[in-house]
């Protein structure tokens, strides 16, 4: 497809994809920047990961709240799902299988990460959604089948996070779980919107699983 995403760089960091075990695609939040997510890659340490950061146009993946209805945040919505997965397949033609590609996102980038592993389940080497939860008004489980085939995917937010309802997060892991996703979630008490030591921690030893 086309979009206002796919224009965009690719921005790569860690073991050159060529050589590389294994790979994590990293989203970032709106207003963000792939260069400014990839420098999770320092937080990891890890040595035979490629680490691919899809950069959204104008630094927003889409317009409104992940809440809203889905056609409110089209084209953008639809765009930076074919961004990551792009990504998962620039990874998989380098020889990377998909269930050695863990699939990160923090916010709104967290929102796009878990709508396109929902939606497009397979065995995963993991899913990190960190402060964020599935798109749209409401979440069906009828729109969601497959087997993610015990993928790890961890959910991590703050009990009051000002843009992510804590029941979004429930109901995201879920869906996670009914299709067969083994789900980690964990709120924190009075966090606010941002990533904390405990959940880098959670997601380096995802990674690291990656090549162990």
């Amino acid at each position: 497809m086309t979009g206002p995403h796919q224009d965009q760089p690719l921005v790569t960091a860690g073991t050159s994809i060529a050589d590389a075990e294994a790979a994590v695609v990293l989203v970032h939040g709106r207003g963000a920047t792939a260069r400014s997510i990839v420098q999770m890659a320092d937080e990891f340490d890890q040595s035979s990961v490629a680490y691919l950061a899809p950069q959204a146009a104008r630094n927003t993946w889409y317009p409104n709240a992940f809440t809203a209805p889905v056609e409110a945040n089209e084209p953008g919505r639809s765009s930076g799902l074919q961004a990551i997965d792009d990504a998962v397949t620039e990874a998989n033609d380098a020889g990377i299988p998909t269930e050695q590609i863990l699939v990160l996102g923090f916010s709104q980038g967290a929102c796009l990460a878990s709508e396109y592993v929902a939606c497009n389940p397979t065995r995963y080497g993991g899913l990190a959604v960190l402060s964020g939860g599935l798109i749209g008004e409401t979440i069906d489980p009828d729109d969601y089948e497959g087997d993610l085939e015990g993928t790890p995917a961890f959910l991590g937010c703050s009990d009051v996070d000002p843009h992510i309802p804590e029941k979004r997060v429930h109901d995201s892991a879920a869906i996670l779980a009914q299709l067969n996703g083994d789900v980690t979630r964990r709120l924190y008490e009075g966090m606010g919107h941002g990533i904390n030591q405990d959940e880098i921690e959670h997601v380096s030893r995802m990674v690291a699983s990656l090549v162990e």
